[in-house]
């Protein structure tokens, strides 16, 4: 939306333009059925990027996992989420439909000497893979950090928590998975049957969206 002729320039680079009409017919023109939006998820930049006054530019360290990033919503528009909601539904009423990227392996909060921002310090050894032996460390199958412990009930409570929101009340028709064999991961190694999958194939919200797992 920041290059395509006939978006209004207010709506460049925000929800609302890419349920623009001219976005619309343009997806049309090419024969797309299914967007797939990379991270809107509230996200921050790593320390090491902004030392360097550098950004995390594609939003792939999430925080908030409920909240759709504010970087995208119109100046004096309704608010992040009023706008997704009405892109989803207007993207949707046209044919297309809409597919989030989502970050479950690691969190935003680095590793050991990262800032406690959320999961850190409300129950670090459930939310996060320590290091067996040295529970100072975290495990590090993401490459950014840290490795949610998705496996733990309460931790995959918290993942379909977040999924059932984006599905139930902002319309999303499914989610791709940043890399997710780490939300297959126990104790035992990567495991099909994890509690993650299972419960994702007995929800009745989310059983029947897209899934798309990036290997």
């Amino acid at each position: 939306t920041m290059s395509l002729p006939g978006i209004p320039d207010a709506l460049r680079g925000t929800y609302a333009g890419l349920a623009h009409p001219a976005a619309v017919a343009h997806f049309k023109a090419l024969g797309v059925t299914t967007l797939c939006l990379l991270p809107v998820h509230y996200a921050l930049d790593e320390e090491a990027l902004a030392q360097r006054g550098l950004r995390n530019y594609w939003g792939y360290n999430t925080i908030g996992f409920f909240c759709p990033s504010p970087r995208y919503a119109m100046p004096g528009g309704p608010g992040a989420a009023a706008e997704f909601r009405a892109m989803v539904a207007t993207l949707q009423a046209a044919g297309l439909e809409v597919v989030l990227d989502v970050v479950f392996n690691h969190s935003a909060e680095g590793d050991a000497s990262g800032p406690t921002l959320s999961l850190r310090g409300l129950d670090n050894g459930s939310a996060y893979r320590l290091v067996p032996g040295d529970r100072r460390q975290y495990e590090n199958h993401s490459g950014c950090g840290n490795t949610l412990r998705v496996a733990h009930p309460r931790v995959t409570q918290f993942v379909m928590d977040v999924l059932r929101f984006w599905v139930g009340s902002m319309g999303v028709d499914g989610f791709r998975f940043d890399l997710a064999p780490v939300l297959g991961r126990t104790r035992q190694g990567f495991d099909p049957s994890a509690p993650f999958f299972v419960a994702l194939r007995q929800d009745p919200l989310l059983a029947g969206v897209h899934w798309i797992a990036e290997p």
